[in-house]
């Protein structure tokens, strides 16, 4: 909830997808963190000016294009620095949230993190972006997927170990298996563990797989399929909201969202135009029967 404050306005909220992880907004002109700890693992991202940061014996300073990594359980503050301002996001991942995003990443255990600060543009904007999508209603599929692949990269550039999937000619009987359950399945709510389990991957895996092969993530790709069959439906007559749930939207508003996104346009300005191309085949049947 956002706080009374002109001055250094801040908002903290929990999200129900991620069980475990909490969120701040805040924008900070004046503010100093005084030594303090946090039991959940953070993880920030600054939008406009900076601040130096202390966590345990190293000092690093967060600002834009950065991505800032604290451990649980260390002493940590901030001051404004050279700044006058910081704006910034952060995630507070508890042991629940890590413990579920590790295990889509195929690791047995939590590795632990060196608290740094990470210079990595795409990077940032993925941890920018998952905030961001955290602040809107959205599938809570598609946020694990961002949060795993997010923090593969992070892993990655920590130089932490990770399990990896040797690409191979195999690639592609393994997608076809996997996508067919999708499509036989596209109108239920799937578990990416489940579907991972059936070809012995793990989530991270299966995500790798399906972008290899695919060139979308597993929710990318099932939400494709529901727009094929809504664009289907659309074609036939039926009403928006109508279409939108028998493809398997939450409603007509998500499957504009995703319809837009997808092809540009709303699917109104699709159902016209078939309406119209259907018209005006019927009319020019009709001539040329005269």
């Amino acid at each position: 909830m956002p706080s009374p404050q002109r001055r250094n306005p801040t908002r903290y909220w929990c999200d129900p997808r991620v069980p475990g992880l909490s969120l701040l907004d805040a924008a900070f002109t004046d503010h100093d963190y005084r030594p303090h700890v946090h039991s959940e693992m953070v993880v920030a991202v600054t939008e406009a000016g900076g601040a130096i940061v202390s966590s345990g014996a190293v000092e690093v300073e967060a600002r834009p294009g950065t991505v800032l990594v604290l451990n649980a359980d260390e002493v940590q503050s901030a001051r404004m620095g050279y700044s006058r301002r910081w704006v910034y996001r952060s995630f507070y991942f508890g042991r629940n949230a890590l413990e579920d995003i590790y295990r889509g990443l195929g690791l047995a255990k939590m590795p632990s993190f060196p608290s740094a600060a990470i210079a990595d543009a795409h990077l940032t904007a993925q941890f920018r972006s998952l905030h961001e999508a955290l602040d809107r209603p959205g599938c809570a599929s598609q946020i694990r997927e961002c949060l795993i692949v997010a923090f593969a990269r992070m892993l990655n550039r920590c130089s932490a170990a990770t399990r990896t999937f040797d690409a191979g000619r195999n690639d592609r009987a393994r997608f076809d298996q996997v996508a067919a359950m999708i499509r036989a399945h596209r109108l239920e709510d799937l578990c990416l563990e489940e579907l991972a389990a059936t070809k012995d991957l793990t989530v991270y895996q299966l995500i790798r797989l399906f972008r290899r092969v695919a060139g979308l993530t597993p929710h990318a790709y099932l939400v494709q399929l529901r727009l094929d069959d809504a664009r289907m439906y659309l074609r036939n007559g039926m009403a928006i909201v109508e279409a939108a749930t028998a493809a398997g939207f939450y409603d007509q508003s998500a499957l504009t969202n995703h319809f837009r996104r997808a092809y540009g346009i709303t699917p109104g300005q699709y159902a016209a135009a078939m309406r119209c191309g259907i018209t005006g085949r019927l009319q020019k049947g009709h001539a040329l029967g005269d």
